[in-house]
């Protein structure tokens, strides 16, 4: 595929302080290409450099295979447009006047804009949804709108590629999903090369064909946002517990943190959680921040609440994927719930595969332990199993198991004990 911008052993500093050290990487033409990073890792540098803002110490950046910094700025603002992060217009120009501020490139020195200018104007303010704001000033206007018409003064440079330093910050979610709706379809529509910084990664991930992930001025991964947004990569870059999972309508990965809080130093009990499918997870994290030591188990492998628990560092009893539980998982499940002060199941369907977590459950009680059922849904709406589930679970209600109605019930019960 055609490349539009080459990065090559770029290093950036500012003064005697070195930012950016030997960043490599490409901009396929036509992409939507995401920087992210955390605060301070040089995203905004390398955006300075890759806009002429900030010439580089070392390395070279290409545009469609010339030094950027050898063009002329004229040719340069022919292909390429920068849309800053700092928006503010501080003179009452109107919307008109600042988009017609684009067609700059295009003119020379001290002549009049022409029908063509005023028919690219027209036709930016259309695409971006400000026609209706032609005459009012700029300084009148709200920040979603202000930056539609940032954003349409850049496209009237009629560019290849734009550039974004954060084009959604201080914008509320309704406003962000307007702009990166608006330039996805540029980009889709017009074959525009997009390349923004970002900071929420599940935005970067929902719009981006591509990510940069930047780490203390070096690229720590390059590709798209499921091989760039992996809870690993987020790990070592950020510093986060996260877990990321596929989003069921756009199948497009979704960061959702995992831990959050710090914990007493004074652990409060152990619990054993019965769980999985991911109805237990927000349960594990609760419990962990609220001091206790969490156990949990047999969960399969790649289950979200697998995830969960190895995300918060839990005992964790795990059996392979889509497989039964094994007589060894459920020795080893039962063991740890021999350690626990309590044991919590959520409300999972049961099938032939788990029954012996719910048999687990039932060992708990036999032995003298306080058992909490979370319960949302009947065990009868839950039992695939024949009925052998909903037989070994109202036993354990006869026998003084507790019936809560969600986590924080069992948060306030297990507080008590």
């Amino acid at each position: 595929m055609p490349v539009t911008l080459k990065i090559l052993g770029v290093e950036c500093a500012y003064g005697a302080t070195p930012v950016l050290h030997g960043v490599d990487f490409s901009v396929v033409k036509g992409s939507f290409t995401g920087i992210i990073g955390p605060n301070g890792s040089g995203k905004s540098t390398l955006m300075h450099c890759i806009s002429r803002v900030l010439r580089p110490l070392r390395g070279t950046v290409l545009l469609d295979g010339n030094n950027l910094y050898n063009l002329h700025p004229g040719v340069v603002a022919r292909k390429m447009a920068v849309v800053p992060q700092e928006t503010a217009v501080n003179f009452a120009f109107s919307v008109a006047e600042v988009v017609m501020m684009g067609r700059s490139p295009h003119l020379h020195r001290f002549q009049l804009e022409g029908e063509k200018d005023y028919a690219v104007v027209s036709r930016m303010l259309a695409l971006t949804d400000t026609l209706h704001l032609v005459d009012r000033p700029v300084t009148e206007i709200s920040g979603g709108e202000r930056q539609r018409v940032i954003i349409a003064k850049a496209l009237a440079q009629e560019p290849e590629i734009i550039l974004l330093d954060e084009p959604t910050a201080h914008l509320d979610i309704s406003q962000q999903v307007a702009i990166l709706g608006l330039l996805q379809r540029l980009n889709r529509e017009l074959g525009l090369t997009v390349v923004g910084i970002f900071h929420d990664l599940n935005l970067a991930a929902e719009y981006c064909d591509s990510l940069i992930l930047v780490q203390k001025g070096q690229v720590h991964a390059v590709g798209p946002p499921e091989m760039v947004l992996t809870a690993e990569n987020i790990k070592a870059v950020y510093g986060a517990e996260v877990l990321v999972r596929q989003n069921p309508v756009t199948g497009r990965p979704a960061v959702m943190l995992a831990a959050g809080g710090g914990r007493p130093a004074v652990p409060r009990g152990r619990v054993h959680v019965v769980c999985g499918g991911g109805a237990g997870a927000a349960l594990l994290g609760l419990l962990t921040r609220y001091g206790y030591l969490v156990s949990t188990g047999v969960l399969n492998i790649g289950d979200i609440d697998w995830e969960a628990a190895r995300c918060l560092g839990l005992s964790l009893v795990e059996e392979a994927a889509f497989c039964p539980v094994s007589p060894e998982r459920h020795q080893a499940n039962l063991a740890l719930i021999k350690q626990a002060d309590a044991c919590v199941m959520v409300n999972i369907p049961f099938g032939r595969g788990n029954l012996d977590n719910l048999a687990a459950v039932a060992q708990a009680r036999a032995w003298g332990k306080p058992v909490l059922l979370v319960e949302e849904k009947v065990i009868e709406d839950r039992d695939f199993s024949g009925g052998q589930a909903t037989v070994i679970y109202r036993d354990l209600v006869a026998k003084g198991a507790l019936i809560l109605r969600g986590e924080q019930a069992a948060l306030t019960w297990l507080a008590q004990m």
